[in-house]
């Protein structure tokens, strides 16, 4: 059961998923549980396969893309993986072996390109400025006849940071060379409208926007060379092979549609009242990404002098469930490669906290996080020897 105590502020890495999206999974649970088949199965398993195509159809629409266009994976991990590694594995045929992604794209980009280096593959990995923007000029010079795939996130999973897709886009259809962007924080937040924008792959996924987790979906436009990696059965028009999830594809299109542009300003209202009180009553202090051109759920601070695991924990013993970029979080045992590629030195990495919001948090909760981050904060600094000089 949701613990209504936790004021739960880690939305980015998922969200509490919605009732009305369980409600209605639930008959695919226990009604309609057959596997997909076509016109010519028995009748709960066409009941499936329409069902199946009306989410399709439900979350295509959102990106204003045909439904044969979409495919369903088990979440956005999965579909970045599939778009990089089928695209270059398909133009490697034709001596295509060049890819370019920014040194801040989240891991299923980063380590799939890494992979395909030990492989053989180019790869190029693109700077970024003090907010985390690409830099178009340096992208074009990085480009040569062998560029297969440009590979850069809509928005950045940490710092929020909205890329400027619509000119990188044009820049990737005038010279030729297939586009992905990971959409995985944007997604109906953002408006992407796929008849406007060239892009040519673009993952998604449910568990951001109080849907199911291991759920997502790939957005493949028609004509995009894109070799099946995965081998088994015929699914998802033959790009994609094992049983759909169902259930989660229904989630995951019930999800599409209970978010809304009024959420989406009352998001960006949490977010710029969050960001300026504690900008202008917790000295030393430091907004990462762009102040203004960032997801409606993101704000990432710099605590300067202070930990991060610190500040996390004592938020936890007060009830507030936060993320941080401190290297002590991280498997990895390595400080967030974000913070540092857009500029800032360990310490300012460590002391990086994301607060994230959804549908269920509102100005009361953000208030009184406010007032318990600057107790926190002076407790903390009062016993850190950093920054005594």
């Amino acid at each position: 059961m949701f613990d209504e105590k936790m004021i739960y502020l880690d939305n980015a890495s998922a969200t509490r998923l919605d009732e009305r999206v369980l409600e209605a999974m639930r008959p695919y649970f226990f009604d309609t549980y057959a596997v997909a088949t076509s016109e010519f199965g028995y009748s709960q398993g066409i009941e499936a396969r329409e069902a199946l195509q009306k989410a399709r159809e439900t979350i295509a629409s959102r990106l204003n893309a045909g439904p044969e266009e979409f495919v369903f994976t088990s979440g956005s991990t999965e579909s970045s993986n599939m778009a990089i590694k089928g695209v270059m594995m398909a133009l490697q045929k034709q001596n295509k072996n060049h890819l370019i992604v920014s040194k801040i794209e989240d891991f299923p980009i980063l380590y799939s390109a890494k992979n395909l280096e030990k492989q053989g593959i180019k790869v190029t990995y693109l700077e970024v400025d003090k907010y985390g923007f690409v830099d178009l000029e340096q992208l074009k010079g990085s480009i040569s006849k062998d560029t297969a795939l440009i590979s850069i996130q809509h928005a950045n999973q940490e710092i929020g940071t909205v890329q400027n897709i619509e000119a990188i886009s044009q820049i990737c259809k005038e010279k030729k060379i297939l586009f992905h962007t990971d959409a995985t924080h944007t997604f109906t937040r953002l408006p992407i409208d796929v008849s406007k924008i060239p892009v040519d792959l673009i993952s998604v996924a449910a568990h951001t926007l109080h849907g199911p987790k291991g759920i997502g979906g790939l957005y493949i436009r028609k004509g995009t060379p894109l070799t099946k990696w995965m081998d088994g059965g015929f699914q998802e028009f033959n790009r994609r092979a094992g049983l759909e999830n169902i259930p989660g594809a229904i989630g995951f299109a019930k999800a599409v549609e209970l978010v809304t542009a009024q959420e989406n300003e009352q998001l960006i209202s949490l977010r710029d009242h969050l960001i300026s009180h504690i900008l202008a009553e917790i000295s030393q202090t430091t907004l990462n990404g762009h102040p203004e051109r960032r997801t409606p759920q993101n704000a990432n601070i710099t605590f300067h002098f202070i930990e991060g695991e610190s500040i996390t924990l004592h938020l936890d013993m007060h009830g507030f469930a936060v993320s941080t970029g401190s290297a002590c979080f991280s498997r990895s045992l390595e400080a967030s490669h974000v913070i540092l590629g857009i500029g800032g030195d360990h310490e300012r990495a460590h002391g990086s906290i994301r607060f994230t919001l959804g549908r269920y948090n509102n100005l009361k909760e953000i208030d009184k996080l406010i007032e318990t981050l600057k107790e926190i904060i002076s407790e903390l600094r009062e016993i850190s020897p950093l920054g005594k000089d």
